[in-house]
């Protein structure tokens, strides 16, 4: 039973993009182009060119990011003040997902590949700010990315978990194979698990329904 599984569990560890909202916003396709015009300008070439290099970029390192700052020297904070500048207007509270969330036992943290201001925002979008006690974002983390361990490591240390107590939920399943590792429980929203998921222990396409059945 899902609620005997994360018994033990006393922090709760959010991703935030496509994990807090619905896929169906579809908010990566305004961040999508926004990166992609950043690498136009930054590197000098065209739009096909800099679509490759976006997409290369995040599946080689986790983000584009990451990428840019290790083959170009990207400044980060101009990264992410120019591609992280998004219309959150497609977003609305969820009364249900702030029920199910409120209701869990112990601590709620976000982590997320994005700025921390982002993350911020689209909480204030959803109604849920007031329900998490900290947002990491990238600069958090010392801009080293998820699935990278570093990510992980420098958030349980600021946040003083204890990975064996605590739980991941994540829409990537990249994202979750250090937190099995690190002996968290994972769960995986939004998406299907893969034959090779072994390092995911849960996944449902209904966030809120399933966290509803742990309390």
């Amino acid at each position: 039973m899902p609620r005997e599984a994360f018994a033990h569990v006393d922090v709760w560890v959010f991703d935030l993009d496509n994990t807090l909202y619905p896929p169906s916003v579809n908010l990566f396709a305004q961040l999508d182009k926004r990166m992609t015009a950043f690498i136009m300008a930054e590197l000098g070439i065209g739009e096909e060119e800099a679509h490759t290099v976006r997409r290369d970029y995040w599946k080689r390192y986790g983000t584009t990011l990451a990428g840019m700052m290790t083959h170009h020297g990207t400044d980060p904070a101009a990264f992410l003040a120019h591609t992280h500048e998004l219309d959150l207007s497609a977003m609305s509270p969820d009364g249900t997902l702030r029920a199910a969330i409120a209701a869990l036992p112990g601590r709620r943290i976000v982590h997320t590949n994005g700025a921390r201001m982002h993350g911020e925002r689209v909480l204030k979008a959803r109604g849920l700010t007031d329900l998490f006690e900290a947002v990491y974002g990238i600069e958090d983390t010392g801009f080293e990315p998820k699935p990278r361990p570093a990510a992980f490591d420098h958030v349980a240390s600021q946040s003083g978990l204890d990975p064996r107590k605590a739980a991941m939920i994540e829409d990537d399943p990249r994202n979750l194979v250090v937190p099995h590792a690190r002996g968290m429980r994972t769960l995986l929203v939004h998406r299907d698990v893969e034959a090779d998921d072994h390092h995911v222990h849960h996944s449902t396409h209904d966030l809120a329904g399933f966290l509803s059945q742990l309390v």
